[in-house]
């Protein structure tokens, strides 16, 4: 079994026991998530760490975009019971990079890019192919190509 997938099992059983209501659905939708992965396909599978940390990371991002939609909706409760999940979630995640340090990152594969013949918007997947392993679950993909576009138009 994978560590992280262990962990949150752990944490689970403690929230239960603290009687943490919103820690503990969180986490038990985050293991179905999980479970529902490992058994999907033609046979079970053991998820990696690398595979649950997404999963964790796609949980997190519907919570952010339940929010957004509650908060449009005038359903302030909601929203923040969704951005309180959310936090849970983050907790499992690896730190965000920071805009800073997202566009020290996307600056590095412009110039590579550059380097090997790419320039201007048409550089764009070029650009994306370099810097995303680099940032790989440390930045939601809308922002680095948010920051490429930027960087790539001036």
């Amino acid at each position: 079994m994978t560590t992280l997938k262990t962990k949150l099992q752990d944490d689970l059983t403690a929230a239960i026991r603290a009687r943490d209501e919103l820690r503990s659905a969180t986490l038990r939708l985050t293991l179905t998530a999980i479970q529902k992965e490992e058994v999907a396909g033609t046979e079970a599978r053991e998820l990696s760490d690398g595979e649950v940390e997404k999963i964790i990371a796609r949980e997190a991002k519907k919570r952010r975009e339940a929010a957004e939609a509650f908060e449009k909706g005038g359903r302030a409760e909601q929203a923040a019971r969704e951005q309180a999940e959310g936090e849970v979630l983050a907790d499992y995640l690896p730190k965000q990079l920071t805009d800073d340090e997202l566009e020290q990152l996307v600056a590095e594969a412009v110039a590579e890019a550059k380097g090997s013949g790419a320039e201007g918007p048409k550089a764009m997947g070029a650009v994306m192919k370099i810097v995303n392993p680099k940032v790989a679950g440390r930045a939601e993909g809308g922002r680095v190509a948010a920051t490429v576009k930027k960087l790539l138009a001036g």
